[in-house]
């Protein structure tokens, strides 16, 4: 099964839909598509799941595409799943801004997620999608976190975390 995230925030995320109304798959496809009116053909779709409901179907799922948000990147990777990640781009006005890009940029750098910046090359994602999972360690000597704490930092006006106490 392919499982496909749009996420909770009430921004219609059309251009991943259409992505995924294009597949040509054969294989069953689940979609939360949120608050969208585009509802993908083919295609098994509910508005939201519970947490937990989220949770078993990303374990069931062969591959989970999702947009770029950290709670089911960490829901995948906690799982074994390395996710196909479309970033929500602030031009579409899907975000406030680009920080899904940003994220998925820097999570696709340590070979965590896939990034697909185009939701038309999803086919392509998949067919490459080796199955191996995202069991890899989000970086043992802490570079990651140290790296994500500073952008979240700077991006709230507290300033380089390196004027804050480390916690």
């Amino acid at each position: 099964m392919i499982l496909v995230v749009v996420g909770s925030t009430s921004i219609l995320f059309d251009r991943l839909l259409h992505g995924i109304d294009e597949l040509a798959v054969d294989e069953p496809v689940l979609v939360q598509r949120g608050p969208s009116t585009v509802v993908p053909e083919r295609c098994a779709c509910v508005e939201f799941m519970p947490f937990d409901e989220m949770v078993e179907n990303v374990r069931k799922a062969r591959v989970v595409i999702t947009h770029c948000g950290v709670g089911i990147i960490l829901v995948s990777l906690m799982n074994g799943k390395r996710p196909i990640v479309v970033p929500r781009l602030h031009r579409f006005g899907e975000a406030v801004d680009d920080h899904q890009l940003e994220l998925g940029q820097r999570l696709a750098q340590e070979g965590l997620v896939t990034l697909v910046e185009d939701a038309s090359l999803l086919s392509d994602a998949i067919a490459a999608h080796d199955g191996s999972t995202g069991a890899r360690s989000l970086g043992s000597d802490g570079a990651l976190a140290r790296e994500l704490r500073e952008r979240i930092l700077v991006r709230v006006g507290a300033g380089p975390a390196s004027a804050s106490p480390a916690r």
